[in-house]
């Protein structure tokens, strides 16, 4: 089952009777609330969401399915009139698994809906604690602590994806190319100073722990062994 967050009637209509003559089960919902209401009773395969919605908009929804136990999970493909790589980059730092604007053809969404349910089951690892060069990462609470002191480091969704697939492949050299295609999906259009601004922004939280993860020119980063 795939669920559509969507105000305009028409364009809820279009993709939900696309949905179910491609081979998918699909169910529209005009607000939030409605949305959430049928959480209560199904939970879905994955869920295209709107930003652009009447009461809660879109980004709201997807912080609450993001810090639900029972929904933190599901993989979420935004659908927006809002095409700027800054809506996009916020979007999918707070845990869009995807992002297409609007106007778009049913076929590139059914295309879009296939290639991020090939990813989704890399979700379904069993979590995991990790521990690299004085930082640990704990899935399961999804908390990163630095240092003996064991503070508590504030990162948004990517930067914890980014971190851990770092920490995943310390002592490894990852291109750009490879960590755009590995946390923000290949499909993800975004230049390579994405990459960067995050990697800037996660040494600046980690603080003095944050210094492992080393620049290697021309190519990408590495988290360092110590």
């Amino acid at each position: 089952m795939i669920y559509i967050v969507e105000d305009d009637e028409e364009i809820r209509g279009i993709v939900t009777y696309a949905l179910n003559s491609g081979g998918f089960e699909a169910k529209g919902f005009e607000s939030g609330k409605e949305f959430f209401d049928a959480l209560e009773s199904a939970l879905p395969e994955l869920i295209l969401l709107d930003i652009m919605l009447p009461g809660e908009d879109g980004l709201e929804i997807l912080r609450r399915i993001r810090e639900s136990v029972r929904t933190k999970k599901i993989p979420v493909i935004m659908l927006t009139a809002k095409n700027s790589e800054y809506d996009k980059v916020r979007g999918l730092d707070m845990g869009a698994d995807d992002y297409i604007a609007k106007p778009f053809g049913v076929m590139e969404l059914i295309s879009r809906i296939n290639a991020v349910l090939r990813r989704s089951p890399e979700k379904e690892k069993e979590d995991e604690a990790l521990e690299v060069s004085g930082i640990t990462l704990d899935s399961a609470r999804r908390e990163v602590l630095c240092s003996a002191e064991g503070n508590v480091v504030n990162l948004t969704y990517k930067e914890f994806e980014l971190l851990r697939y770092l920490m995943q492949n310390a002592g490894r050299v990852l291109s750009r190319d490879r960590l755009l295609e590995t946390v923000w999906g290949y499909d993800f259009e975004g230049e390579s100073r994405t990459v960067d601004m995050h990697i800037k922004s996660l040494r600046q939280k980690l603080g003095e722990p944050g210094a492992v993860i080393k620049t290697v020119r021309g190519v990408g980063y590495m988290m360092e062994k110590v």
